[in-house]
């Protein structure tokens, strides 16, 4: 069982999909990937427009919890950005930095490198792939769709049949 399949007997995923008439083996799943270590770069918040840069943010402390006393030693220690505070309550503290200022999410910013994506034909669905069917992988997008199409056909020809 896959990690997905044992969140659901756990009841943690509750995900909205039709029950598959079929078993899993009887699927195909027409997939595109990117993966981050390969088609991404990381960026800065200029280059992806990030509205926090761009535009500034207020970031409120509360004093009188342990993660907001965190909160405020590694914003007053933080030498890379600059920033005023203000104190609107007594445990409040507002660290108002000015557009500009790198944001907090800037390593996870990432931007597109100039590689095509790899399009992919798996076999099973999202139950997984009882039987290893192994995975093909497209080297063009046109012969995935094609693939695809192909697929769709034999099908439709499959129900009409009966």
């Amino acid at each position: 069982m896959n990690v997905l399949g044992l969140m659901n007997v756990l009841g943690a995923v509750k995900v909205n999909r039709i029950p598959p008439a079929g078993p899993a083996h009887a699927y195909k799943t027409y997939g595109m990937s990117m993966p981050l270590a390969t088609h991404w770069r990381p960026a800065t918040c200029e280059e992806v427009d990030c509205a926090a840069y761009r535009n500034g943010w207020v970031t409120t402390v509360d004093l009188s919890t342990d993660l907001g006393k965190r909160q405020f030693e590694y914003c007053k220690g933080d030498r890379t950005r600059s920033y005023s505070m203000q104190r609107p309550e007594l445990n409040l503290i507002k660290f108002v930095y000015a557009p500009g200022n790198r944001c907090f999410q800037a390593a996870d910013h990432r931007l597109p490198l100039e590689r095509p994506a790899s399009f992919y034909v798996a076999g099973g669905d999202y139950r997984g792939n009882p039987r290893c069917i192994p995975t093909r992988v497209h080297q063009r997008a046109e012969d995935w769709v094609d693939d695809f199409a192909n697929h769709q056909g034999r099908l439709a020809v499959a129900i009409e049949k009966g």
